[in-house]
């Protein structure tokens, strides 16, 4: 007995999880190629007896590429190339180190699925030219290229013009081999007819109406002569473009609000770098409540809204078909803003059931106007079951009113509304009715005191007969 617990207890679970390790990294040591090692994030390469032939690939039953975060290859000479698919599929690589390995070439597209490469060092290989449309789509924090046999021409300036550029002063010492063999320090190079391109765009007011049109113009300069692009980022609206060697034209129609803010580049690159030249679009146009919600109770109560206009829009609440004014007690809110979409609510502090009824909300600006309207139950009426009271009041207490606002400044009392008449009349109804009442009380008071009264008196007059002050008394004796 006590060996079946000895092999089927804490013991027997150990010893299963420790089968489990040692199938995992058998696993991982049989997916890897020959002379590498692999974990589940990491591959390294560095034995140089047989060495590599090609960038090292997982099996396809071994750990998700996907995972991977780094690759670190050194003392590989026979590698020299690293193609178009052979880091695609790690495409949670950070870090890639191939140094004093034998290097010759890089791919132009060997990189385009690596979006998170942030470090990159191929020291000491065989690299004679490198191109910046390798690394141009990426965020690079460090392109380590120190002890390459770069040559001397203009494809390799643009490495010249990435280090003047950067701020560190920790510069890399970097050379070329000139017509002579002769070793030139990168910072030194001068190549004729080789500088960064330059971009003009020539843009009319960009500030145009929902729905319309506009055309957009620009020029690209530079030697070598450079290729010009639009980058128009994610716009929504239909365009098109027409480019004809160094002048081109971009054409926006049926142009959308939700391009409102978007950024349009005109792009001009070569060998060397790039240059652009970027304007932002404006749309205007009439407002739209997107969202209008019944209230919702947390520290205080709100109708949630959203609205979109451009320019902003004003806003103005209704409440049963009467206009409402700013107070301390309601207000409205914008919590977010985004560019001309704005989130807020209409803030209630502490509403009874005389806060019930209908809310209708208007946003209003010089391109026209929307308007939406909700159901509001925020208590139900004293002694009666909570429920919706479909017989809603017509006014609400003094304290309760809002002023048309204009969104950015919902606490400006400038724009404040009069109140409408009906209040004033509710209120002098009502204070009538009390003063009624009250007379009525003191008044009947008042009989009952007197009949007492009366009551009193006819008891003492015609039942006491030592009562003498109704006798007359002789004169004579």
């Amino acid at each position: 007995m006590s060996s079946w617990i000895r092999w089927h207890g804490p013991a027997m679970a150990r010893l299963w999880g420790f089968c489990w390790l040692v199938v995992g990294f058998w696993r991982a040591a049989v997916a890897c190629p020959t002379s590498c090692k692999c974990s589940a994030s990491r591959i390294w390469c560095s034995d140089p007896s047989p060495g590599i032939v090609a960038f090292p690939r997982l099996e396809p039953n071994s750990v998700d590429p996907e995972n991977i975060t780094e690759i670190f290859i050194a003392n590989q000479k026979r590698l020299e190339i690293i193609n178009e698919d052979d880091v695609e599929a790690y495409v949670g690589l950070r870090n890639l180190t191939i140094v004093d390995s034998g290097l010759k070439f890089v791919a132009h597209k060997a990189f385009l699925k690596n979006s998170n490469l942030q470090h990159i060092n191929f020291t000491r290989n065989k690299l004679t030219s490198l191109s910046r449309k390798h690394f141009r789509h990426l965020d690079l924090s460090e392109l380590i290229l120190v002890g390459n046999p770069f040559t001397c021409s203009c494809d390799i300036m643009w490495i010249k013009t990435l280090q003047e550029a950067k701020s560190s002063p920790d510069t890399q010492d970097l050379y070329c081999l000139n017509e002579s063999s002769k070793n030139i320090p990168l910072a030194n190079l001068q190549i004729p007819n080789c500088g960064l391109p330059s971009a003009n765009l020539a843009a009319p007011n960009l500030t145009v109406e929902e729905g319309k049109s506009i055309t957009l113009s620009c020029s690209v300069a530079g030697d070598p002569v450079p290729n010009m692009y639009w980058d128009v980022g994610n716009l929504v609206s239909k365009h098109m473009n027409e480019t004809s060697h160094t002048q081109g034209s971009l054409r926006i129609t049926n142009i959308s609000s939700d391009d409102s803010g978007k950024q349009i580049s005109c792009v001009a690159e070569n060998l060397v770098g790039e240059d652009q030249d970027s304007v932002n679009l404006t749309v205007h146009f009439a407002p739209t409540i997107t969202f209008l919600e019944s209230p919702t109770s947390d520290h205080h109560w709100c109708i949630p809204f959203t609205v979109k206009g451009n320019p902003k829009p004003a806003l103005q609440w209704f409440y049963n078909g009467a206009i409402l004014n700013e107070s301390k007690y309601i207000c409205t809110k914008i919590h977010v803003t985004n560019h001309t979409e704005y989130h807020g609510c209409l803030q209630l502090d502490n509403p009874t059931h005389m806060n019930n009824g209908d809310y209708t909300l208007i946003a209003k600006n010089e391109y026209g106007k929307d308007e939406k309207q909700i159901s509001a139950h925020f208590m139900g009426w004293p002694g009666i079951d909570d429920g919706a009271n479909p017989n809603y009041p017509d006014v609400i207490y003094e304290d309760y009113g809002t002023a048309a606002n204009d969104i950015g400044d919902t606490t400006n009392r400038s724009n404040e509304i009069p109140s409408t008449d009906v209040t004033d009349k509710t209120g002098r109804e009502h204070l009538s009715v009390y003063a009624v009442v009250v007379i009525a009380s003191v008044v009947g008071f008042c009989l009952l005191v007197m009949l007492f009264l009366l009551k009193l008196a006819r008891h003492s007059k015609f039942g006491m007969k030592g009562f003498v002050l109704f006798h007359k008394i002789p004169l004579d004796g």
